[in-house]
């Protein structure tokens, strides 16, 4: 996978690039700044992207703004986002314009070497990964998901975070028809029972994330 990095702390990002390298995947370009994003992803038109969310100069949203440009310019471009912080407005302005091949993981999440490296697989397949941390915050907030059960709640929240049917049915412990259900429950409830079944997930996710 070839992957364009955008970082300024130094030991993060020498980090960074000497995780992904060592499991084959090649770094064709790194910057430390937001001016410098968007350039470096229109030249090497990378496989995948890992941006920090605050970069000079101004270290507020610079990496945000370059995620969104960036996307506009390569629509679909595989980005995933690290933040030092749950910062819940980014992490939905960032999802708003459609979740396929986006990701949004706390940076504490990187030390955890097999997760990180999940997260960025599926991203670059056009998935979802959002934080544990982020999907929480942001599922507490959301009135849209009042009709949802508790199970349904906790359902969608690990749709959110791009996990599958299987994967969900481990994690609580309860079988996949049991899980296919809660989610035909879910989509009903938030009035998304038509369509592409893959797409109907994807909404699911932003109806809260939108609200």
């Amino acid at each position: 996978m070839r992957i364009v990095i955008a970082e300024d702390n130094v030991l993060l990002r020498e980090g960074l690039i000497l995780l992904l390298e060592d499991v084959g995947h090649e770094i064709v370009a790194v910057v430390g700044s937001g001016p410098e994003i968007v350039p470096a992803l229109l030249e090497h038109r990378p496989d995948a992207a890992v941006l920090d969310v605050r970069l000079p100069p101004g270290f507020r949203d610079e990496g945000l703004r370059a995620a969104l440009e960036a996307r506009r310019l390569i629509p679909g471009l595989p980005i995933l986002v690290l933040s030092q912080y749950v910062e819940e407005s980014y992490a939905a302005e960032l999802l708003a314009q459609g979740a396929s091949g986006i990701g949004y993981l706390l940076k504490d999440r990187v030390g955890h070497i097999e997760e990180f490296q999940d997260a960025l697989e599926r991203v670059a397949a056009g998935g979802t990964a959002l934080d544990p941390e982020v999907v929480s915050q942001l599922m507490s907030r959301r009135d849209p998901l009042d009709a949802l059960s508790p199970r349904e709640r906790e359902v969608l929240g690990l749709m959110a975070q791009g996990l599958d049917n299987c994967t969900i049915a481990t994690t609580l412990f309860i079988t996949e028809r049991s899980v296919s259900k809660h989610i035909g429950s879910i989509l009903a409830k938030l009035n998304l029972s038509a369509g592409d079944s893959g797409h109907r997930r994807v909404l699911a996710v932003l109806a809260y994330l939108n609200a």
